[in-house]
């Protein structure tokens, strides 16, 4: 069995992610906060809601756990899913009620959609993701999104997708990947996404 850590910072829609991760056919999910179970789990997913620095505040604050997940997936390259906000945490900074450090994983800054006529903000429902190139988790197809921000400046891009402009849809290096979409939300298409996830082998 995989296991799989589910991180708990008071920041995610848990229930959904875990259900989600459950029906694209994980079955060692624990949902947890504590950093050894993280340094024991085969794949870490990530999700977050919300604002950047709450988000990151939370995650910052319980002791340990940002030093064993990068442990876990830099150093020892585990497979790692973000999740909207989870995904924009892995940005340097974010610009969200000021600018507030990241994790840095991948390089880039969280910032506002530009305002423009007929624009609504926040993006949210259904929309495309376009591939930027072959990546094992990533496929075209429709997601859901709710989101005001978005991720910039990066030459990580494994996906893209429109509102107003073009935007960062997700994000890959190496072991990890991101998705500004809702795979829990997506039907599906979030449920392959997930299935793929759990089969990557990066």
């Amino acid at each position: 069995m995989s296991a799989i850590a589910l991180i708990d910072y008071g920041a995610g829609n848990l229930r959904s992610v875990h259900n989600a991760l459950v029906a694209a056919g994980a079955d060692n999910v624990a949902v947890t906060a504590d950093p050894e179970a993280v340094a024991k789990a085969d794949r870490i997913v990530l999700p977050g809601v919300g604002a950047f620095a709450a988000c990151m505040n939370g995650l910052s604050a319980i002791p340990g756990l940002v030093e064993a997940m990068e442990r876990r997936v830099r150093g020892e390259g585990a497979p790692f899913l973000g999740i909207c906000v989870g995904m924009q945490l892995l940005a340097d900074a974010g610009e969200e009620h000021g600018r507030h450090a990241g994790l840095g994983w991948i390089g880039g800054t969280v910032r506002a959609f530009a305002p423009a006529p007929g624009l609504r903000i926040p993006h949210m429902g259904w929309n495309d993701v376009v591939p930027a190139f072959a990546h094992p988790v990533i496929a075209a197809g429709e997601a859901y999104y709710l989101h005001s921000y978005h991720f910039a400046d990066t030459v990580d891009v494994a996906a893209t997708s429109s509102h107003g402009a073009t935007f960062v849809a997700a994000v890959a290096k190496d072991n990890i990947v991101g998705v500004q979409y809702h795979p829990e939300k997506s039907q599906a298409y979030g449920l392959a996404t997930l299935e793929r996830f759990l089969a990557w082998r990066p």
